[in-house]
């Protein structure tokens, strides 16, 4: 039912496929780690297809190594009429060491579509339950605002280079 899986975590290792030459996963595969889970909490929200609209603020904390088990975590943060903001942490664990960090972070925007014209359609809305959600509620919306900000700078500057 739509509206009331609001997070999802995926938790799997990092594997030998997952690095890049310098030993460490790559960049792109957590990018592709964040956009599955994103997706799969975007649709458990909004019982519809979604398409990623933007990712903001994407930050490589610390590096996650082959056998770290991973987690993803996306969780919902504020919704408009079509779209949703989610939170997404990527966290590593040496599961020898049982010392666990925070390696990716950022927040992505998906908007719902219905099923015949791919056009936006309405989402459940959302509410904030405790402080650490209302938090994350107005970090989302200040995001909102620079990244309107930053549409009407790229605009601008599109505008000046014709």
């Amino acid at each position: 039912m739509p509206g009331k899986q609001h997070e999802v975590s995926f938790r799997f290792l990092a594997q030998p496929t997952d690095v890049n030459f310098g030993g460490k996963v790559h960049g792109g595969m957590v990018m592709k780690w964040i956009d599955q889970a994103g997706y799969a909490c975007a649709v458990a929200w909004s019982g519809a297809y979604c398409v990623t609209a933007s990712v903001s603020g994407i930050q490589f904390v610390a590096p996650i190594l082959i056998g770290d088990l991973v987690t993803v975590r996306a969780r919902l943060i504020h919704t408009g009429r079509s779209s949703m903001h989610l939170a997404v942490d990527v966290l590593a664990r040496d599961l020898r060491k049982d010392e666990h960090h925070l390696a990716t972070s950022c927040v992505m925007v998906f908007v719902a579509l219905d099923a015949p014209e791919g056009k936006p359609t309405p989402v459940p809305s959302w509410l904030p339950r405790d402080q650490n959600e209302q938090r994350l509620q107005q970090q989302a919306m200040k995001l909102m605002e620079l990244s309107k900000e930053m549409e009407q700078l790229v605009d601008t500057h599109a505008a000046q280079s014709i």
